[in-house]
Formats: C-alpha cells, structure tokens, sequence
C-alpha cells in the first residue's frame, strides 16, 4: 500500500476538483417541436407548381450542363409534384428571388424493391444559374443535414458541409416533412420533427428555393413559403 505524501495537497486539489461546474453530455436526440406550419400557421404563401410548372424553372447540374427529359409534371389526382427521376441530374427552381424565409416541404421516395441510396435535395439562397447552392440533403434514412457551395467573405465559392448524426429521413415510401428557415446568415433544418443542423456562414442574403431530381422518382406536396419580416 501507498501512503500519501503530502496529504494537504491531496485535500486541496479534491476540494478544487469538487467545486468545478459539471458539465452535461450532450443529447443524443434532438429536442422534438412543432413545424413552423403546425405552430404558427398564419402568413404562409402556397407555392405548389401549377400543371404547366409556369414561375418555375429546370437549372441543370452543374450548371452549364446539358438539360434531359422533362422528368417533372404535376399528378393533378394526387395533388403531388413528381420528379420521374429519369431526365438527368437537375433542379427545379421556383422563378423569384427570397430573403429571410421558411420553406415548408414535404416529400416521400418512391419504393423500389432491392433500391437503395434514394437521393434528393431542397435548395434555398440559390444563385439564378445554380452555381452557388445551400442544400438540405434528403436522401432515404440518412440524409437530414446542410450542405453545398456559398459566397465566402472574400467573394469566393465556398464548399460547407453541415453533416447530422441523425439524419431523421424515413425509409422510401414514407412521408417525411422539411423546413429550412433562413435568417441573415443563419439556415437552420427541421426533419420530421426536429432541428438536425444549423449552418451560420451562408453568404446569400436572397436566393431561389428550388427541389433536386437526382435519379429517383420522388413526390412533393404541401410546398410553402412563409417569409420573415
């Protein structure tokens, strides 16, 4: 056995161990709330694409690029936006610039048996071409985090990637609801009933918000824009 050597050194750095502040480990599920929609459902702009997609335009990816088919129609039966998922790798952009917003969406892959690695993408702060883009990664149960290329301070593009834990998408074939909000700097992203990620540096006061066609027949409904004064 060993004897302290000095036990009033021993007592004092217990006693400075004992009075230092605990600090708590971070949770490992988010806080659960309510859609902006659901919470506060006053104010809100119904921005649904009408049959002949009129105020809403195909940017290609990467810009520049050559257009596929046309792979997006409207199912006027089922009230959803469809996105065929096999007219090439683009984005449909809504034709009108916005500042500090919410962007409310809600989507659901369509299940392939034997399919996996769903794709898909909802845009805000968009340049008009493309080039500049701030995307809420939605792919099937992984997905639910913020990334893409911004404005640096310098003028510059500037890749970020804003990757979640907990992605929250649901498997294909389920509906999933998204909310980006925009505030000066600051996207936040809310999936299916909570906050996953925040990216503070997006270098766009306004842009287009827009949706992803990526390989994979998607739907949307219930899109909506509530703009924040």
């Amino acid at each position: 056995m060993h004897r302290l050597q000095n036990k009033p050194l021993v007592v004092a750095c217990f006693l400075l161990l004992a009075s230092l502040p605990v600090i708590a480990a971070p949770s490992a599920e988010a806080a659960e709330t309510q859609s902006r929609l659901e919470s506060e459902p006053g104010g809100w702009r119904d921005v649904m694409p009408p049959v002949d997609l009129k105020g809403w335009r195909r940017v290609p990816v990467p810009p520049g690029g050559e257009l596929g088919r046309d792979q997006w129609h409207v199912d006027e039966k089922s009230e959803v936006l469809v996105c065929d998922g096999d007219g090439g790798h683009d984005m449909l952009l809504f034709d009108e610039e916005i500042g500090d917003a919410v962007f409310h969406v809600e989507f659901r892959y369509t299940r392939i048996e034997g399919t996996s690695g769903y794709n898909s993408g909802i845009y805000v702060r968009n340049s008009g071409d493309g080039a500049i883009w701030h995307q809420a990664q939605i792919g099937d149960g992984k997905g639910g985090f913020l990334f893409g290329q911004t404005v640096g301070s310098d003028g510059q593009k500037k890749r970020f990637n804003q990757q979640a834990a907990d992605g929250r998408v649901k498997p294909a074939g389920e509906w999933n609801t998204v909310e980006i909000t925009a505030v000066g700097r600051i996207l936040t992203l809310w999936v299916n009933g909570a906050v996953t990620c925040r990216f503070e540096d997006c270098g766009r006061a306004t842009g287009y918000i827009g949706l992803e066609g990526e390989g994979y027949r998607i739907e949307f409904r219930n899109l909506k824009v509530k703009k924040l004064d």
